[in-house]
């Protein structure tokens, strides 16, 4: 459900709350997002042939790195 400011919700289930053994081991989570969004990442997806999970890992990972929750990775 959208905050007061329109912003979509992250909704935390009990496998998010546990400690994760392997950091890279997948879980699933709920996120919502706003329809317009969901449209343009499906269109997004469908143009590039990448999935849209991919996509939401690159955000998700863009995010931690920008608020120092992750090491940027070093330049190629």
């Amino acid at each position: 459900m959208p905050d007061l400011n329109g912003n979509a919700a992250l909704e935390e289930t009990q496998a998010d709350a546990e400690p994760v053994q392997d950091a890279h081991q997948a879980v699933s989570t709920h996120v919502l997002i706003s329809q317009e969004q969901v449209l343009r990442l499906r269109e997004l997806s469908r143009r590039t042939r990448v999935a849209q999970s991919e996509y939401l890992r690159e955000a998700v990972n863009d995010l931690l790195i920008k608020y120092g929750c992750l090491p940027r990775e070093p330049n190629k």
